[in-house]
């Protein structure tokens, strides 16, 4: 009985042994946030069959508390009103510190406007189990799971319970909340400041690669590039194989042809479908003029003050007009005005996001509109716009 008290019906453990327990348990509540909540509740990339899902609707209630429905709105809302006021956690507006040590209360501060629960939270499950056990008592999971762990291991199943409850706080609210939207490498231009934290996605399950989830929201897998690893769709393939899974959605891979001589509207229809990858490419083709031009203005501006916009410009250049504050837009055009490169090349990029943005355009007038973006960047005697118009032409 003493031996009981100490290790619970396990036994004795090396500490080895605890610890591998202890990530096995939150790497599975990860798999159920990223593969249930996240990537078929949310963004309905996937159907799951009823056993995966009621097992992982279980699962969570014990280790998260979490409700699907709240979850699901919340995010839901991030990515229809991303980096602005109305953003439940963006640490481009409430900032870093504030997502990363405080995205739990950020979590329930959201989870208490029902309005936006009531339009962002359609779909999700409604059943007697939702409103009378999850819902209902979300909180009764939390204390069970600790039962469970106190049985199973003794004393020591207190600590792997508080790394349990303080997993998806951590990985999910402060890590993909806020460095995901703050620091790493973006393979794709999107509208917003999201970032892919490492290639690697297995300790948060596969989230890790946050800036291409928000190029292709309803995508089922994240990973996009060769080297990129995403263990939540590894999960979702076997599930597959099992039946347990189907798969709707996955992003579609940019593919490169002979270019087009004249535009036409499958040229057209390939550029709005992959536009992120086509900001990424005209980003990287004008790298180099933008580079050099930015170090002449530099030299020749002895105003520290001017410095500064300048080291700012690089930035404000890969944006949207729209994306910029009236004082950013003032310092932008002031600093614009003393090279015509910089300026032809801002220019043209706003003018390539209107391919897509204008949504009372016939698809006639893109397409003329097309044809002439090509025409002015081919005669715009900038090698690099020059090259980005011809890659243009190649999108199939």
């Amino acid at each position: 009985m003493p031996s009981f008290f100490a290790y619970g019906m396990v036994g004795h453990l090396s500490w080895w042994a605890y610890v591998l327990i202890a990530l096995a348990l939150t790497h599975i509540t990860i798999a159920g946030v990223t593969i249930y909540l996240h990537r078929h509740q949310a963004h309905r990339a996937l159907e799951l069959h009823a056993i995966p899902s009621h097992f992982f609707r279980f699962w969570l209630w014990l280790t998260t508390g979490m409700v699907t429905r709240q979850w699901a709105a919340i995010h839901r809302k991030h990515h229809a009103r991303c980096e602005t006021p109305e953003d439940p956690h963006s640490p481009q507006v409430l900032g870093i510190k504030k997502v990363f040590f405080e995205g739990a209360e950020l979590y329930r501060a959201a989870c208490k406007d029902e309005a936006s629960i009531e339009k962002f939270g359609a779909g999700t499950p409604d059943d007697w189990l939702e409103h009378h056990v999850y819902h209902k008592h979300n909180s009764f999971g939390i204390y069970l799971m600790m039962v469970i762990d106190l049985v199973l291991f003794g004393p020591i199943g207190l600590t792997i319970w508080a790394v349990q409850m303080a997993w998806i706080p951590v990985t999910a609210a402060g890590v993909i909340n806020g460095i995901g939207h703050y620091w790493g490498y973006r393979n794709f231009a999107c509208e917003d400041a999201s970032t892919n934290i490492v290639p690697w996605g297995i300790l948060i399950g596969g989230e890790e690669l946050h800036n291409n989830h928000h190029a292709f929201g309803s995508s089922a897998k994240l990973s996009n590039k060769w080297y990129e690893f995403d263990i939540g769709w590894m999960y979702i393939r076997i599930m597959e194989i099992l039946k347990l899974a189907k798969v709707k959605k996955i992003a579609p891979r940019p593919r490169l042809s002979s270019a087009k001589p004249v535009c036409d509207l499958d040229l057209l229809q390939a550029i709005i479908t992959h536009r992120y990858d086509v900001l990424t490419r005209y980003t990287d083709s004008v790298k180099m003029t933008c580079a050099q031009e930015l170090n002449k203005l530099r030299a020749s501006l002895p105003n520290m003050d001017d410095r500064s916009v300048v080291k700012n410009l690089k930035q404000w250049l890969h944006l949207d007009a729209k994306d910029l504050a009236d004082n950013e837009r003032q310092r932008l055009d002031a600093v614009l005005e003393q090279s015509q490169k910089l300026q032809r090349i801002y220019t043209m990029r706003q003018e390539l996001t209107l391919l897509w943005s204008r949504s009372n355009a016939s698809r006639e007038q893109l397409l003329h509109q097309l044809q002439e973006w090509c025409h002015q960047a081919e005669s715009s005697g900038i090698e690099g716009l020059k090259a980005f118009s011809l890659t243009l032409r190649r999108y199939a």
